[in-house]
């Protein structure tokens, strides 16, 4: 069996957080991603429910998980 080592590491107490800013591409992407599942959950639902379901998906996964407004 192979054995895990962990090397503890103090925090920095004196470090200075960065400051936290909003990029406004990334809201903008948002809101039109909402903006394009409502036009086509409005044009035709039942034809265009792939479309959004693959739409909120994106949202759900990749804007939550590996994009972030503070690049």
């Amino acid at each position: 069996m192979a054995k895990v080592f962990t090397i503890p590491v103090a925090p920095k107490i004196g470090r200075r957080r960065r400051e936290r800013t909003s990029d406004p591409r990334y809201v903008d992407g948002q809101r039109l991603l909402v903006e394009a599942m409502k036009y086509l959950a409005q044009s035709d639902p039942v034809a265009n429910r792939s479309a959004i379901e693959l739409i909120s998906e994106h949202v759900r996964t990749r804007f939550r998980m590996s994009d972030s407004p503070l690049s």
